[in-house]
């Protein structure tokens, strides 16, 4: 990257890259949010790594990014890439409806294998909670279920390639915005319709979600950063906890002290995930001088290329032959 990333994106992509290890190596916290379908991506191959290394310090994501790392650990040998995707016709997209294969770009998720498998093993947990009267955050599920290894038996791919897996070891920090659109979601409201499910509110709400941010970012001592792939929701709703901390509570509330955003979403009118980082300060989410990066390309090539860059830079880490973290920071309790 260094020698070869000399201009216009791969300029941007170099200094954020920079950008990110000069905010860790002065004590800074950083958060990451996944928009899209970067979970289906398998970012978890680099994802995971920067969380076990201490690089990653929160997640916000959408559900479906959520329950997608775990439907590929499960079910990845039953995926169906398709590489001529933009050449299907109508009724190809209906045949693999037909076959229970939900498409993604170029890749199908396999309903059987994935969805329901982990619709088995969740629904569980969820009724368990339900019948206990406790109530219980999307993400803190997947943990719980995790932990089991009730679904241990079925994984596909070497764990060490999950970030969801990672996330769960370590404890990780994480928000889900609307949770209730995704797949999961779906189902849970499912279960509530027909009555497995008594109490809607077993599953904790996206402003409770806020509620916990602000006692994570006011508690946490260190600079916070925030490194955003895709927009929309993921990324929309945790940079707002710092506006509401100071203007909606009136504690003084330092902002963001890093931003970079990876997005094929282009300048545009009235779009926030084309909005450049200069619209942010006057929401008072970042400073005039808050290092600020935006690269306008394929999340899929870059934040893997960033997170690599990251990981190698730093010198106190040790490697496996595979390139995996070999030592890394320790687990929560």
């Amino acid at each position: 990257m260094e020698r070869h990333f000399r201009h216009f994106n791969a300029a941007a992509a170099l200094d954020a890259s920079h950008g990110y290890v000069d905010h860790l190596e002065a004590g800074g916290a950083m958060m990451v949010t996944l928009a899209g379908a970067m979970s289906t991506a398998e970012l978890g191959l680099t994802l995971a790594d920067m969380i076990r290394a201490g690089k990653v310090h929160a997640i916000s994501c959408t559900g479906a990014n959520l329950e997608e790392d775990l439907f590929n650990l499960v079910a990845h040998d039953h995926y169906v890439r398709i590489p001529r995707y933009r050449d299907l016709t109508p009724q190809d997209e209906a045949d693999l409806m037909a076959r229970h294969l939900n498409r993604v770009t170029d890749t199908c998720i396999p309903e059987e294998e994935a969805i329901r498998k982990v619709e088995d093993a969740i629904l569980d947990l969820w009724q368990t909670a339900d019948r206990s009267g406790e109530r219980v955050f999307p993400h803190e599920f997947l943990y719980r279920l995790i932990r089991s290894e009730r679904l241990v038996n079925s994984y596909q791919i070497d764990p060490a390639d999950s970030w969801l897996v990672a996330a769960a070891e370590f404890g990780l920090p994480m928000v889900v915005p609307g949770w209730e659109d995704s797949t999961l979601g779906n189902i849970f409201a499912a279960h509530c319709i027909k009555g497995d499910i008594r109490d809607p509110r077993t599953m904790r709400s996206g402003i409770e979600y806020m509620m916990t941010l602000a006692d994570w970012y006011t508690a946490e001592k260190r600079p916070v950063g925030f490194f955003q792939i895709g927009g929309g929701i993921a990324g929309d709703f945790p940079i707002c906890v710092v506006p509401m901390l100071e203007q909606d509570l009136g504690k003084e509330t330092p902002l963001w002290s890093y931003f970079c955003q990876i997005s094929d979403s282009t300048t545009s009118y009235g779009s926030y995930s084309g909005a450049v980082p200069n619209e942010k300060i006057t929401w008072g989410k970042l400073a005039v001088d808050t290092p600020s990066f935006v690269i306008e390309s394929d999340a899929t090539i870059v934040a893997p290329l960033i997170f690599a860059f990251v990981l190698e830079s730093d010198p106190t880490l040790n490697w496996q032959a595979d390139g995996r973290v070999a030592v890394a920071a320790t687990p929560a309790e």
